[in-house]
């Protein structure tokens, strides 16, 4: 693929650019599991904290993370420094989140059991900070896309990267937890986070690099919107005025919420424990496997995915791969509702005793589960190139560049929806008779099952319902966005000529108005 502009409203990246950014993902990935996925457990069993404090406080934090995103995207948007718009927020917010997490991790669980007050508060300070770190750099992924690229055929391609960044964060973390568990400790030993926590701060740096690396070349004011370096500082007020005049952001923002909320808790490590080792009774025969089916599925669906958005849009194959992954998921809900505990026939089974044993009910779970996990995850992170397309609709619609604000938007509606799945998952866990989280190794007991089928197949179909629901209403479409990309790019040029921003703006309207040279 040619990466020079065949025309003046196009901004390409060069291909390493593509895949190096995205890594950048990745990165706070690594977090999103090493924290979100096992802080409530690590907390509960190891700190010895309560319960519901454990879970609630998740919610609560993602909350306050919630709140620092616009703070954060109103500061990216006035940066403009030697370093860049983007790589400061990049490093700083690594850099705080390796200190908590190995304060937390690594030196919390030696806090004496007669100091729990000093655990409490020590847990809460440090995942605070972690916090503010997981922002800074969180905030980026949204927003630096729009500088990276507005080619409608690359942006596409933006997913695929995407998803390949966070396999090396997520997915690596996701595949080392059970073999750690297996030969360093379980889930609720303090020597599993010791080990656990500082292979996920290398592997976080390594992949932040190589998206400062990737990032490096267009974190250049030439790229930032219609007048480049200059732009009007909008202030945090301003915030639900944007929100109340961009429309496509609205729908976007239910969109990508409600999907974030639906992968929190049907990954959820509680609910995967539950599910693989208490109903199954094989919780490390099980969850490998299971993860690399929903991966091997997904690579079909990322082939189709990016050729359906590079023909029809990314609002097209969001919607056509969500609904496949919904009419999938009511298979799946129905084989959960016919489990009975302790009957082989209805039972995941891989392995016998006496070497390979697949019964009906693994093979029905397995296609079904990988097809629908395959087609969701495969659109999972298309949300994220979409924001960029409603931050090019923003600085068309007002002139302004402000691709901070519009990603921490979106992330903001998404973290204050997400940040239910801890405390959803803790009160679910509660209204069954558990005091503690169940691990892999929790027996069976009654109500685990409903709570499985709601948190693992019920959430999530709700959320793609109303995925499909926003999307209906999105007018952000392949060919409109070719348009506004065009419209932008010539009031950018008469700026460059001498033209104040209300002349282009009063200028250059529709895709009529547009010279041929820009179309």
């Amino acid at each position: 693929m040619s990466q020079e502009n065949t025309n003046s409203s196009v901004n390409r990246a060069k291909m390493y650019q593509l895949a190096l950014f995205p890594m950048n993902n990745g990165a706070t990935n690594v977090y999103f599991i090493l924290v979100l996925s096992y802080i409530a457990t690590f907390g509960n069993t190891v700190l010895t904290i309560a319960t519901l404090f454990a879970t609630t406080m998740i919610t609560v934090m993602r909350v306050f993370d919630a709140i620092t995103d616009p703070i954060i995207g109103a500061m990216m948007d006035r940066t403009n420094g030697k370093f860049g718009k983007f790589r400061p927020y990049m490093v700083i917010g690594n850099v705080i989140m390796a200190f908590s997490v190995f304060m937390l991790y690594c030196i919390c669980p030696d806090i004496p059991e007669d100091q729990m007050w000093l655990r409490y508060a020590a847990f809460i300070a440090l995942y605070a900070i972690w916090v503010i770190g997981y922002t800074f750099q969180t905030s980026v992924t949204r927003s630096a896309q729009s500088v990276l690229t507005n080619d409608p055929k690359q942006r596409p391609l933006f997913t695929i990267f995407n998803t390949i960044g966070s396999m090396a964060g997520m997915g690596l973390m996701q595949v080392l937890a059970p073999i750690i568990r297996s030969n360093v400790g379980d889930y609720d030993t303090p020597e599993f986070y010791r080990f656990f926590a500082p292979i996920g701060i290398v592997i976080s740096i390594f992949l932040t690099i190589l998206a400062i690396i990737g990032i490096w070349e267009k974190d250049n004011a030439k790229y930032f919107g219609i007048g480049g370096g200059a732009q009007e500082k909008t202030k945090v007020s301003e915030y639900v005025e944007i929100i109340k005049a961009n429309k496509p952001m609205q729908r976007l923002m239910i969109a990508g919420g409600t999907c974030k909320l639906a992968l929190s808790v049907a990954t959820n490590m509680t609910v995967l424990c539950m599910l693989y080792g208490c109903m199954m009774g094989n919780y490390d025969g099980l969850y490998l496997p299971m993860m690399v089916v929903g991966y091997v599925f997904s690579v079909p669906f990322f082939v189709l995915s990016v050729s359906t958005s590079q023909k029809k849009g990314q609002k097209a194959s969001l919607q056509r791969y969500v609904a496949v992954a919904l009419l999938c998921y009511v298979v799946v809900l129905a084989l959960l509702l016919i489990w009975k505990p302790g009957n082989p026939a209805t039972t995941l089974t891989f392995l016998g005793e006496s070497g390979l044993s697949i019964n009906l009910y693994t093979i029905a779970f397995v296609l079904f589960f990988g097809l629908g996990y395959g087609a969701y995850y495969a659109t999972a992170d298309m949300p994220i190139p979409m924001v960029a397309d409603c931050a090019d609709y923003e600085t068309y619609r007002s002139g302004k560049y402000i691709p901070g604000i519009m990603g921490t938007l979106f992330s903001l509606v998404d973290k204050l929806v997400s940040s239910l799945s801890a405390t959803i998952v803790g009160i679910a866990v509660t209204m069954i008779g558990l005091k503690n989280l169940p691990v892999a190794e929790t027996p069976y007991s009654e109500g685990m099952n409903t709570v499985v089928i709601v948190l693992f197949c019920i959430i999530p179909m709700c959320a793609w319902a109303l995925t499909l629901w926003a999307m209906r209403g999105y007018e952000l479409s392949g060919p409109r966005m070719k348009e506004i990309q065009a419209i932008n790019a010539v009031r950018k040029d008469g700026i460059a000529k001498g033209m104040s921003l209300e002349e282009v703006m009063e200028k250059w309207k529709t895709i009529e108005d547009v010279p041929s040279e820009f179309k």
